[in-house]
């Protein structure tokens, strides 16, 4: 049976793309940038993504999936040991993979680690090295790392990037296209990702907890939409769940008066009616699951695992 959202598969091109890297070079930010959508929340704290996001963007010549995987990281829990299954899942998976780094940090010890997972993976994919962060850089420090990347790493590609201003970001779009198999698009025309609307509410509360949250209270977090539906006047309605492993961290995520959490719902919520294109009700309450983070049955009630 053909594909009706492309008639004529020998001239245009479909696969999967992993954006794989250590944590905090800015994947989630590259994934916005190249679908073009804010499809992954954002935020300078480690270890923010949690989930496979897939997000497509459609080209004349093709349709590209990307999926933006968890970084890899020195695990600390079991939550930390699910996140690295689900980047070599995705690394494993893909036709092309994007190798992100840092480019204004150089390349360190933590993206050889990267690497060195990609080629014990035993597969011949074609790897692409996409340094980051160029617009916070000499760029005239680019070549080494581009050249060690062709003749060192072996990598099929290397393109430039800054997903914070987009540059060079289509040369990447058009890289990725070359190296995907010829076929037909698996997707519908508007197509854009796989992710639920809970779960982009539930994500878009942790995003701006994160924003007003530092140390380790950050890690501790996960946000699960308990309730979301239409009442009878049209509004919708999102109740969200904040879970925390310690009653320390409930108190500073609540605030003095309630203030922190006050500030965190209202910039949910503009940006969720944004998003929905609606009026809603957003409700929050915090609640402390001891060491959550270790313990699958937690895990799986929060929706962390499986993804």
């Amino acid at each position: 049976m053909t594909n009706p959202f492309e008639p004529d598969a020998g001239s245009s091109r479909f696969g999967y793309a992993a954006l794989i890297g250590r944590a905090n070079v800015g994947k989630s930010t590259l994934l916005n940038r190249l679908v073009g959508e804010k499809l992954a929340i954002i935020s300078d704290v480690p270890q923010t993504t949690r989930h496979r996001i897939l997000g497509v963007r459609h080209l004349p010549g093709g349709q590209i999936a990307f999926v933006d995987a968890p970084g890899f990281h020195r695990p600390q829990h079991q939550l930390g040991e699910l996140l690295i299954e689900r980047a070599r899942a995705a690394a494993e998976e893909c036709d092309v993979v994007l190798w992100v780094i840092d480019a204004s940090a150089g390349l360190g010890p933590g993206d050889r680690f990267v690497f060195e997972h990609l080629r014990t993976a035993g597969s011949s994919r074609p790897v692409v090295l996409v340094p980051n962060k160029i617009d916070q850089m000499n760029k005239g420090k680019l070549l080494p790392l581009i050249e060690a990347g062709i003749e060192k790493w072996g990598c099929r590609a290397a393109v430039p990037v800054s997903a914070k201003t987009g540059e060079n970001c289509d040369r990447l779009l058009e890289t990725v296209l070359e190296l995907l198999p010829v076929g037909r698009p698996m997707f519908p025309p508007d197509y854009l990702t796989d992710q639920q609307d809970r779960m982009l509410a539930a994500e878009i509360v942790r995003e701006k907890l994160l924003e007003r949250l530092r140390q380790e209270v950050p890690h501790a977090i996960a946000v699960q939409v308990e309730r979301m539906g239409e009442r009878d006047d049209g509004l919708l309605v999102i109740e969200a769940l904040i879970c925390v492993e310690r009653q320390s961290q409930k108190k500073i995520v609540i605030g003095r008066g309630g203030a922190l959490l006050k500030q965190v719902g209202t910039s949910a919520r503009k940006e969720l009616e944004q998003r929905f294109g609606r009026r809603l009700l957003l409700t929050l309450w915090v609640k402390v699951r001891e060491d959550w983070r270790d313990r699958l049955a937690s895990l799986r009630d929060l929706g962390v695992y499986p993804s």
